[in-house]
C-alpha cells in the first residue's frame, strides 16, 4: 500500500496526530503528556526520510537544538526575547525550566519550513531559468530561502501559539497576550538558522518535511478552533 518512505512517514505522521486529536476528547491528560514522545518521532520520521545524512546535516540538527533551548532559556529568564511566558511541566525533562524536547521542536521547524521554500524556489527557478536562460544567483537564492522561510515559521508559530496555550505546554504572563515582538524575535532567530540551512550542503528535498508542516498545522488549527 504505501511504496515510498515519504508515504510510510506520512501515514504514520498522519495516524498519531488524529489520534492524538481525538484521544484529547476522552482524555485529554494523558495524550497531552505523550506530546513530547510524538515530537520524538517526528524526528525520527525527518531522519529516517532524509535521502543521506552528512555531517553537515548533523551540524544543523545540533545548532538548531543548541540556539532553540538557549533562546528559549533566555526567553523565559529575561522576558527580553519573546515576552513574558513560562512552560508547564507537560513537555518533558528540562534545565532552566524549558524543556529539552522544545530544541527538537526548533529543529522539526526550521527543517520543515526550509525545505518546503527550497523546493518551491528551485521549480521557481527552473522554470525561470527555462523562460530568461539563465538561473537567479546563489547569493539571492539563499537570501530569498532565508526570509521567505522564517516568515513561514513564524506563520507557523503563530498558529501554534494559542493551540499551545489551550494544550497547557506553555502560558503567557502578564494578562496572558502574546506580544508582537514574540513574532518579530521567532523571524530574526529563524532567519539566523535558515541562513545557515541555506549555506551547509545536504539534501534538501526532503517532500515529508512539507508534509509533516502541513499536518502539524492542521493539527494545531483544528485543536485552537475546536478544543
Amino acid at each position: 500500500m504505501f511504496k515510498t518512505k515519504v508515504q510510510i512517514a506520512t501515514a504514520i505522521s498522519i495516524f498519531f496526530h488524529a489520534i492524538g486529536f481525538v484521544g484529547m476528547f476522552f482524555n485529554k491528560d494523558f495524550f497531552i503528556a505523550t506530546t513530547p514522545l510524538n515530537l520524538l518521532l517526528q524526528f525520527f520520521l525527518l531522519l529516517y526520510t532524509h535521502t543521506k545524512i552528512n555531517w553537515q546535516a548533523v551540524v544543523f540538527i545540533i545548532v538548531c537544538f543548541v540556539v532553540g533551548v538557549v533562546v528559549e532559556i533566555v526567553g523565559t529568564s529575561t522576558s527580553l526575547l519573546f515576552g513574558s511566558y513560562a512552560y508547564s511541566d507537560k513537555l518533558g525533562p528540562s534545565i532552566k525550566n524549558v524543556p529539552l524536547v522544545i530544541g527538537i521542536n526548533w529543529y522539526i521547524i526550521m527543517y520543515c519550513c526550509g525545505c518546503t521554500v527550497y523546493m518551491i524556489l528551485q521549480k521557481l527557478s527552473a522554470k525561470v531559468q527555462s523562460i530568461t536562460g539563465s538561473g537567479t544567483s546563489k547569493v539571492l537564492q539563499i537570501f530569498s530561502l532565508m526570509t521567505d522561510a522564517a516568515m513561514m515559521a513564524v506563520f507557523f508559530d503563530w498558529i501554534m501559539e494559542p493551540a499551545a496555550i489551550k494544550l497547557s505546554y506553555w502560558q503567557w504572563l502578564d494578562g496572558g497576550e502574546i506580544p508582537t515582538y514574540n513574532y518579530l524575535s521567532w523571524y530574526m532567530v529563524s532567519c539566523v538558522l535558515l541562513l545557515l540551512f541555506g549555506f551547509l550542503k545536504f539534501d534538501k528535498n526532503n517532500k515529508f518535511a512539507v508534509h509533516l508542516l502541513m499536518i502539524m498545522s492542521m493539527f494545531f488549527l483544528l485543536v485552537r478552533t475546536f478544543l
